[in-house]
């Protein structure tokens, strides 16, 4: 298919790159397809960046068949564009289309849609250290119809958004609320998909957790309410003694490209690194023998996020004195590094824009 361009006739006036935050602005051009039942995928186009118009019937308002993804596209200094391991995301986003009920989409071709909507918006990648520019492409259902069944209908879009970090304070560790009353997802459910409706699940775990100060809530399974699950916006790792450990991916957690490349690269390193169940009493009982060294989170939009402090019950663990780890920023800088082109791309997870 080729994807029809219409450029906008009026240009947005562009942020200060020092003043960006996350998720606060979008650029000038977005990419829409359709789906219909008996026609396919259809119709892809570039068009300006404009409100959908809905009826007030449509299915996804109701039942919340939609699934996203989220990858970002760097600058480099000598000012190539640079995409990170794309082809991963859009593998998972027909995982999360299988288990939605949504017809799969074209891996290949959603990649073309990427590139080509970021080569149009070129100009909104930011160049300031620590900043790039944020990818959305998301399915929603778009019946009009009030009645629960899989849909006809569906619109797929991209949007773009230049970006700065995604925690206000960057780098420095955060601080994490273990939940214990309430639950994320369980094996069976869509806690491995990348579902709008596992966010929203998620929203008064973090509401509570931010109330008494906290950055994110750590989910425990929704089954026996002791293993270490996922943050609400990352995977994590836990450094016990000399094993880096990360929980299994049992069908209730994320499967984070983020996740998947730290492995690699640090078992590239020699780590011993081991995807397994971990108990919070586990974890309880390392912090208090000396053996919890490092914790940190994963996710596209953060890269790494060092924990500095687990809040469990009464008990407050302070982990690495609540300073970024040697592991840790080790990590960042080598997987930023690959990012934005400042090291070489020795993994081949590097695709660029032309």
């Amino acid at each position: 298919m080729e994807i029809k361009i219409t450029k906008t006739s009026t240009k947005k006036q562009k942020p200060d790159q020092t003043e960006l935050g996350f998720g606060n602005y979008y650029t000038d051009h977005m990419f829409i397809m359709n789906y219909d039942e008996g026609q396919g995928w259809h119709d892809p186009r570039i068009v300006p960046y404009a409100p959908f118009e809905i009826d007030p019937a449509s299915m996804v308002l109701h039942y919340a068949q939609e699934i996203f993804e989220g990858l970002k596209a760097y600058r480099t200094a000598e000012g190539k564009i640079q995409l990170f391991r794309p082809e991963k995301n859009m593998a998972r986003m027909n995982l999360s289309c299988d288990r939605l009920c949504i017809p799969k989409i074209d891996e290949e071709f959603a990649i073309k849609a990427v590139k080509t909507l970021v080569k149009i918006d070129e100009d909104w990648i930011p160049t300031e250290e620590g900043t790039s520019l944020y990818i959305r492409p998301y399915i929603f259902a778009n019946d009009v119809h009030i009645g629960v069944h899989p849909a006809k209908h569906l619109i797929f879009a991209i949007i773009l958004s230049p970006v700065g970090a995604y925690y206000p304070n960057g780098i420095e560790p955060v601080k994490i609320y273990v939940e214990q009353q309430y639950v994320r997802a369980v094996p069976g459910g869509t806690g491995f998909t990348k579902a709008g409706a596992n966010y929203a699940i998620s929203l008064k775990g973090q509401e509570e957790a931010e109330r008494d100060g906290y950055v994110q809530t750590l989910w425990l399974d929704g089954v026996e309410r002791k293993y270490v699950e996922e943050v609400g916006s990352m995977n994590v790792f836990f450094i016990v003694g000399d094993e880096v450990v990360t929980p299994a991916l049992v069908g209730s957690i994320l499967g984070g490209i983020t996740r998947m490349s730290i492995i690699e690269l640090l078992r590239s390193k020699g780590f011993t690194v081991n995807e397994r169940r971990i108990s919070i009493d586990e974890l309880v009982e390392a912090h208090r023998d000396g053996k919890l060294k490092e914790a940190f989170g994963t996710g596209t939009a953060a890269v790494i996020s060092p924990i500095g402090h687990l809040k469990y019950g009464d008990l407050d663990m302070t982990v690495n004195g609540g300073k970024i780890g040697e592991v840790s920023q080790m990590l960042y800088d080598t997987l930023t590094g690959i990012q934005w082109g400042r090291i070489p791309d020795t993994m081949g997870w590097i695709q660029t824009v032309e």
